[in-house]
């Protein structure tokens, strides 16, 4: 059996890992040991705890009001110790956390193949999103494997001089999951929520949390103010935990009566909200994706996006951090039956629910125990020249 380490700290990284574990789990040629950075604390437990999993080492690294800095080197420091111990043929990571990145790092010190998950995603601006841009670009430069989610994510790592043979298209597991979630929680998860299946307005799913942000949330607020001021509509903002956009956003948003402030919901419960809702106005990486997967207007909270794709095929919109901006989109959606309806049935680009059967058959392949992969092909096709222009000027052409 192969030993390979999963390294998570976040409740993006458990969800989109939570289908691999799972499967390297039930996959005999396989003993895999699920690390947690505790990078998000109570976030990741819930959602661990809703896909049955639990980690075989914790590293617990919060503490109250950590720089970048200081999370990046407990990561280092704790994987550093655990690698140092475990015979891991392997490291896997995901995405573009601190996490991810502290790992990358950590299993090239020790010489250990590291393998990237959702590999290959760019904006095109190393600023934004700030710090996942670049951490998804140094992740790059030592990855021994590549699983990228699409064919846009596959030619962005070719243009970076990242070798061919290193790189499988999988399509994204976040689709994976959330099939798995379907149907499987009877409540919305806060007592807030409890009537939603009998309130018959129309339902905005909204949330900002990204660092990039920050200085546009009073805007970002107000602009969902004036949404819910809008007849028959509800605005539902699952509200991050992070102080800056507590202190931010709750002041303005707090009160209405037409927007319900909750928690974080579990992640079972939150799917089930994703499937009510109408609309989803986000800046949030898993919600490019599980929106179009959803048929869901997606309004995109930013100027840029390292999720063209879904912009490219019109299931998502970018629509910048300004109030007028977001209220436009969101009310032209709201008004214009047309638009709302091209935009729900515009075709998901990001995967058909194999992606991890793919990318454990990519791991075995790449370990020399099973055969090459077929490659993902989306069921839409989009244009490369079209991606590479809406990831270098999205805002200009949304």
């Amino acid at each position: 059996m192969r030993s390979v380490a999963v390294v998570l700290g976040t409740r993006p990284e458990a969800i989109k890992f939570a289908p691999v574990i799972r499967a390297l789990q039930a996959d005999p040629r396989f003993d895999p040991v699920v690390i947690s950075t505790g990078q998000h604390r109570q976030m990741l437990d819930d959602t661990l705890e809703a896909f049955g999993l639990k980690p075989d080492i914790d590293l617990e690294i919060m503490a109250p009001k950590q720089t970048l800095s200081q999370v990046t080197y407990r990561c280092l420091r704790g994987l550093g110790e655990q690698f140092g111990k475990l015979s891991t043929e392997a490291v896997l990571v995901h995405g573009d956390t601190a996490t991810t990145l502290a790992a990358a790092l950590s299993g090239f010190h020790h010489q250990i193949p590291v393998i990237h998950v959702e590999a290959g995603l760019r904006s095109g601006f190393l600023g934004s999103p700030f710090p996942e841009e670049g951490n998804r670009r140094l992740v790059a430069q030592i990855a021994a494997l590549h699983l990228a989610p699409t064919p846009g994510n596959h030619a962005n790592l070719l243009r970076e001089g990242i070798a061919e043979e290193t790189i499988v298209v999988t399509g994204n597991t976040v689709i994976d999951a959330l099939q798995w979630a379907s149907g499987r929680s009877d409540s919305y998860g806060d007592p807030a929520l409890a009537d939603l299946d009998t309130d018959p307005r129309r339902v905005i799913l909204a949330s900002a949390h990204r660092r990039e942000a920050w200085p546009h949330l009073p805007q970002i607020a107000q602009a969902l103010v004036d949404i819910a001021d809008e007849p028959d509509v509800r605005v539902i903002v699952p509200l991050h935990r992070n102080p800056v956009v507590r202190e931010a956003m709750l002041p303005r948003i707090g009160g209405h009566p037409n927007i319900t402030v909750v928690d974080p919901l579990p992640y079972l419960s939150f799917s089930k909200l994703m499937r009510r809702a109408d609309i989803i106005v986000s800046d949030s990486s898993g919600s490019q994706e599980e929106g179009p997967a959803l048929g869901k207007p997606t309004l995109v909270l930013g100027s840029v996006t390292e999720r063209s794709e879904a912009v490219v095929a019109g299931t998502a919109r970018l629509v910048g951090t300004t109030t007028e901006g977001i209220v436009a989109a969101t009310t032209e959606l709201l008004r214009n039956p047309a638009e709302y309806l091209r935009m729900a049935t515009a075709a998901n680009p990001y995967g058909d629910g194999c992606a991890t059967e793919r990318t454990v058959g990519a791991i075995a392949h790449f370990f020399g125990d099973g055969p090459a992969v077929d490659p993902f092909v989306p069921g839409v096709e989009v244009d490369e020249f079209a991606v590479e222009l809406a990831r270098r000027a999205p805002f200009a052409r949304a």
